[in-house]
C-alpha cells in the first residue's frame, strides 16, 4: 500500500501520483523520478500531507515554479509536493497586493501594474513563483522581495503563522524562512501608487535588459552562483575563460555567463561537473569559491 492509498484510508479524496519524473517541473529540465508527487490545491489538504509525511518519516520536497532547484538524476526519495494552480490566487487590498505562494512573480507584477501600484516592476521577468521567491528574497536590477513584503503566511510545523516583514531578516538570498524551516504559503506586499504608463515602461525596459543580455532561449535557473562579496559571479566566470565552457548539455552561456544553461539533453550530471569545473577554475583564477544560488536535492543515479 502507497502513501496516497494509506492517506486516503482515513481522508477521502486526497489525490496524488507515484514515480513521477520531476524534470517537467524545473525550469533546467532536467531531474530524476519522485516516488510520489501532488499538487494540494487547499492549505487544508497541504498541511495534511505535511502531517502524515511526518508520521510515516518520508522526506518532502517542496516545488513551485522549480526556477531555483536542481534534481539529481536519481530523483527524490520522498514526497514532491508542487504548490501550483491551487495557491496562484492574487488578491488586491487597498495598497497592497496579497499572492498565495503559487502565484508567479510575473503574474504578481503584471497585476500589480493593473492596479496602478508601483514597487514590483523589477520582479517581472523573474521566472519564480512567490512562495520560493519570498523564501530567498529573490531580486533583479536592485529590487528585493523583502523590499515590499508586509507580512508573510508560513506554515510553521504544523501551525499557520503571519510573520511580519520587519521579522523575516531579509538579506541577500537568505530570509528567516530558511533557518526555521518554515514553508511559505503566501505574502502580502505593500505598494505605492503609480502612473501606469511609468510602471509599464519601466516593466518594458527590464524586459528588453534582459532580452538583450540573458539567454532566454535556452532553459536555465536564472543565475546559477549567489554574487561572492565584492565580485559578480558573470564576470569573474568570463574572466576565467569559461564562457562557453560545455559538459554534455549542460553550457556556461555565451551570452551572459553567470548562467548555466541546457542546450538539449542535458542531465543533472552534467550540470554538477559543469558547475564544479567552474567552481575549481575560479578559485584556481581569483581565489573565489563560487556558491550554487540553486537548491541542489536528491540523489544521483
Amino acid at each position: 500500500m502507497d502513501f496516497f492509498e494509506r492517506l486516503n484510508e482515513t481522508h477521502e479524496g486526497i489525490h496524488g501520483s507515484t514515480c513521477v519524473a520531476l524534470d517537467k517541473f524545473t525550469t533546467l529540465r532536467v531531474g530524476g523520478p519522485a516516488d510520489y508527487f501532488a499538487e494540494p490545491q487547499t492549505e487544508e489538504e497541504l498541511l495534511l500531507m505535511m502531517r502524515e509525511a511526518k508520521a510515516a518519516r518520508i522526506p518532502v520536497l517542496l516545488l513551485g515554479n522549480g526556477s531555483n532547484v536542481l534534481v539529481r538524476d536519481g530523483g527524490f526519495r520522498g514526497l514532491a509536493i508542487r504548490l501550483g494552480k491551487g495557491f496562484s490566487a492574487i488578491e488586491r487590498k487597498d495598497d497592497c497586493l496579497y499572492a498565495q505562494a503559487g502565484a508567479l512573480l510575473s503574474t504578481l507584477a503584471r497585476q500589480a501594474l493593473e492596479a496602478s501600484l508601483t514597487g514590483l516592476e523589477f520582479a517581472q521577468g523573474i521566472p519564480g513563483s512567490v512562495g520560493g521567491g519570498v523564501y530567498m528574497n529573490a531580486g533583479a536590477y536592485g529590487g528585493e522581495l523583502g523590499q515590499r513584503v508586509e507580512f508573510v503566511r508560513v506554515l510553521d510545523g504544523e501551525t499557520v503563522r503571519e510573520i511580519p516583514g520587519s521579522e523575516m531578516a531579509f538579506s541577500y538570498r537568505h530570509t528567516r524562512a530558511m533557518e526555521e524551516q518554515w514553508i511559505i504559503l503566501g505574502a502580502q506586499f505593500r505598494l505605492t501608487p503609480g502612473d501606469p504608463k511609468e510602471i509599464e515602461t519601466a516593466m518594458r525596459d527590464f524586459a528588453a535588459r534582459r532580452k538583450e543580455k540573458q539567454p532566454l532561449e535556452y532553459p536555465s535557473a536564472g543565475s546559477f552562483f549567489k554574487r561572492p562579496a565584492g565580485h559578480f559571479a558573470g564576470a569573474l566566470i568570463e574572466g576565467a575563460g569559461l564562457k562557453g565552457l560545455t559538459v554534455g548539455g549542460a553550457q556556461v552561456s555565451e551570452k551572459h555567463a553567470g548562467f548555466l544553461i541546457n542546450r538539449g539533453g542535458a542531465t543533472a550530471s552534467d550540470f554538477l561537473e559543469l558547475m564544479r569545473q567552474v567552481q575549481a577554475r575560479v578559485m584556481e583564477k581569483y581565489g573565489v569559491m563560487l556558491e550554487p544560488e540553486v537548491r541542489i536535492v536528491g540523489e544521483d543515479k
